[in-house]
């Protein structure tokens, strides 16, 4: 029989947790929650399509229990610059396994100026067939300028920049989430800075950001970005920095510099973010790796008019075997897609001009006569990028696309971007902290987006959610071959549904097409 004593210290305890709903429990994981702090040892659960407890709890229901003891428990990865855009439209890639099996929940398309212009028509196409990853998108400057005046190298007439300014506007209406240029590429290559200045203006008053490729990443490095800072300042919005390297020899150790003159900006008050990829070798077309933008206006016909006419095609030439020297002779370069000669693929263009018995020069201008081919330019130093992968404001990102093995050698960062840092600079070198390092793939990128409710392991969050073994975490992809899926992801949630189920594909498309919404503060 209880006592009128008992029963007063009874009322003093407190009352038991309610249990908490869940579909899915990963029990005694450690857990990096995306704010860059250490992990520690708890649970999470996940009901429908959010986390509804992390930590410490009592799940109610009848959830799958996931053993989570000597797994990390770790915020979907967030790609900010991928060049998915069709492929996440095709059957045959759009699942972004190679992005699923490091981890990534959400890619970002349109980037370097290049992408679909027209943004609700691209979002129906990716709800129609389905994704395996979550989508943000961008409005691309190349392709807008592009549809308004064409390959044109000149200063576009007051009618050109209304329309490109009312294409910015629509696709921003529609849901993207920024302005982004490539200003190697043509015909953004030859845009002014007041042009930029005029259409970045159009994305900040939906609240959306400016990211660039910025015109420069070698010699002209310091001033390409301060370009780009006067484009964030002018138009008062945020500015981010696509895949911050020192490519070529000559600018080997310039990442310290590129770094200062990014944190002077910070300092003074600048939004300013940057991301990279964890390689020494960049990838890109030959024709922008070697041919000036002055001799690519036009089609391709008008550049093939141009290099065989009397006065200029020894211009080009010439322009083209001086760049050649600053590759090494072409030994840095090596063709990782040529549709016309595929046994070239993986070669350097110093091998093929000796096999071929041939200039180095002869091979790019016959490369080019063909088609073009994409390439890999092994440009730049270890101690750079291990200095930038280190700086607060550097987010990871791969700079690939979705792809499934063929008989291409592409960059390997489409398959281990992801793992590589993690995996290889984090976990096995212990270059920089684990906690930093998912950081840098989770919680940055989407405070760089804005992102609402994803990138951080937070009750009420969409439940995209990584778990992987740190002992097995690691990219298998080479520059030798590059078609081999990164190891250790033994879980993957988006949006609530496995997309890897104890380290297998499930085919499970589950990902969703996520619109950019204006701030009310942008309201007009």
């Amino acid at each position: 029989m209880l006592t009128l004593t008992t029963l007063a210290l009874l009322t003093l305890l407190p009352a038991a947790d309610p249990a908490v709903p869940a579909d899915i429990v990963i029990r005694g994981a450690t857990l990096y929650d995306g704010t860059g702090q250490p992990g520690s040892k708890g649970d999470l659960a996940i009901h429908g399509e959010r986390i509804v407890a992390v930590g410490s709890f009592v799940a109610g229901g009848n959830p799958r229990v996931v053993d989570g003891t000597g797994l990390i428990v770790a915020p979907g990865f967030i790609d900010l610059h991928t060049h998915s855009d069709i492929p996440l439209t095709k059957p045959a890639t759009r699942a972004n396994r190679c992005y699923l099996l490091q981890g990534v929940t959400t890619v970002v398309t349109g980037n370097c100026g290049a992408g679909p212009v027209d943004v609700a028509d691209y979002f129906r196409q990716l709800e129609k067939g389905g994704v395996g990853s979550n989508v943000i998108h961008q409005v691309p400057h190349n392709d807008v300028r592009k549809k308004a005046m064409g390959n044109a190298n000149r200063v576009p007439t007051a009618e050109e920049l209304m329309k490109m300014e009312a294409i910015v506007d629509q696709g921003m209406k529609d849901g993207a989430w920024g302005l982004s240029t490539g200003l190697i590429y043509n015909p953004g290559t030859y845009a002014r800075t007041d042009e930029l200045i005029t259409l970045a203006k159009v994305a900040a008053r939906h609240g959306g950001h400016y990211a660039s490729h910025i015109r420069n990443e070698g010699t002209g490095v310091l001033a390409a970005i301060e370009e780009a800072l006067t484009i964030g300042r002018e138009a008062k919005l945020p500015v981010h920095i696509s895949h911050l390297k020192a490519s070529g020899r000559k600018v080997w150790g310039k990442a310290a510099d590129e770094i200062a003159l990014i944190e002077q900006a910070r300092s003074s008050g600048q939004v300013v973010t940057a991301d990279q990829y964890p390689y020494t070798a960049s990838s890109t077309s030959l024709s922008a790796t070697l041919i000036p933008p002055q001799f690519r206006e036009g089609s391709r016909e008008d550049f093939l008019a141009r290099l065989d006419d009397p006065e200029q095609g020894p211009r080009i030439r010439q322009s083209i075997a001086a760049n050649l020297d600053g590759s090494d002779g072409g030994k840095a370069l090596r063709i990782a897609r040529y549709a016309a000669k595929p046994a070239w693929n993986g070669k350097s263009l110093d091998t093929i001009a000796t096999s071929e018995k041939k200039s180095p020069l002869d091979i790019v201008l016959e490369i080019e006569r063909h088609g073009g081919a994409q390439i890999v330019n092994f440009g730049m130093s270890e101690e750079d990028v291990r200095l930038i992968m280190k700086q607060e404001f550097v987010a990871t990102a791969s700079d690939g696309s979705s792809q499934v093995p063929s008989e291409t050698v592409p960059h390997p960062r489409s398959y281990g971007c992801f793992a590589r840092k993690i995996g290889r600079y984090a976990i096995a070198e212990r270059i920089l902290t684990l906690e930093h390092a998912i950081r840098s793939a989770s919680g940055l990128p989407a405070d760089v987006l804005k992102l609402p409710q994803r990138g951080y392991l937070k009750t009420g969050y969409f439940a995209d959610v990584v778990v992987f073994d740190p002992d097995n975490y690691r990219d298998r992809a080479t520059f030798e071959k590059p078609h081999q899926y990164a190891t250790g992801v033994r879980y993957l949630l988006i949006n609530g549904k496995f997309a890897v189920d104890e380290g297998k594909y499930t085919g499970v498309l589950a990902g969703k097409v996520l619109r950019h919404e204006r701030p009310a503060s942008s309201e007009k």
